[in-house]
């Protein structure tokens, strides 16, 4: 006979499921607060595969939350097999949870293809997870691999790059000082900006990415004047 206890939990984990699901993102939100309340390692899988495909950011976070309530030796493990996925939300969303979790078992798992990743929110998150999970013996080693990708993206994705770099703290200045020797202006430029954030960490970065675009707009021989 199976206990009336079962029963009813049963048919909570139940509901519960069923309103992750639902169509309005404030039942998703209370569901996904409610299972990490009662921290059920039995609906790990539930809690990754609904990252995978919810389209509210703040459900997600509360996903994300829900996963950090759970044992790192169950959810690292589920979440690492997803930074392999072909989906690009899967990844991303497996590269924050594991920032959140902090696990230094997870940092194998920060391979260089994931912080390259071609999709600009994949490897924003893999560089916040990088900084919080490196080892210290490889921080400049990560800091190096950081800085050549500088210039990347639009404003949001170069000030999350500055940010990551910044947090490495000062192991990332000789890589800063190479990408300030590049020809490139907009490399340079953004070098440039993450130093400053780097030596007052209050100062917006803006101001020189914006100077880069503007160099590549006007183009090297009007933009001479603005040299590193």
């Amino acid at each position: 006979m199976v206990p009336v206890d079962s029963t009813h939990r049963n048919s909570q984990d139940a509901r519960l499921l069923d309103a992750l699901g639902a169509g309005n993102p404030s039942v998703r939100l209370r569901a996904a607060l409610a299972v990490g309340t009662h921290a059920d390692p039995g609906l790990v899988d539930v809690l990754v595969e609904r990252c995978v495909v919810e389209p509210d950011f703040f459900v997600r976070d509360m996903l994300t939350w829900a996963l950090t309530r759970l044992p790192s030796e169950i959810t690292v493990p589920r979440l690492r097999a997803e930074l392999r996925s072909e989906c690009a939300q899967a990844r991303s969303q497996a590269l924050h949870t594991l920032s959140k979790i902090g696990d230094g078992s997870a940092w194998p798992a920060i391979t260089r293809s994931l912080l390259r990743d071609a999709d600009d929110e994949v490897a924003r998150s893999a560089w916040r997870a990088a900084v919080v999970l490196v080892p210290a013996g490889e921080r400049e080693g990560l800091a190096a691999e950081l800085a050549a990708q500088l210039g990347r993206g639009d404003r949001h994705v170069q000030r999350s790059l500055s940010r990551a770099l910044v947090a490495l703290g000062d192991v990332i200045e000789p890589a800063l000082g190479t990408a300030m020797a590049s020809g490139d202006p907009t490399v340079c430029a953004h070098a440039r900006a993450t130093q400053r954030l780097l030596r007052d960490p209050d100062a917006g970065s803006d101001p020189a990415v914006d100077e880069a675009k503007r160099i590549v707009a006007l183009g090297p021989e009007r933009g001479e004047g603005t040299a590193c």
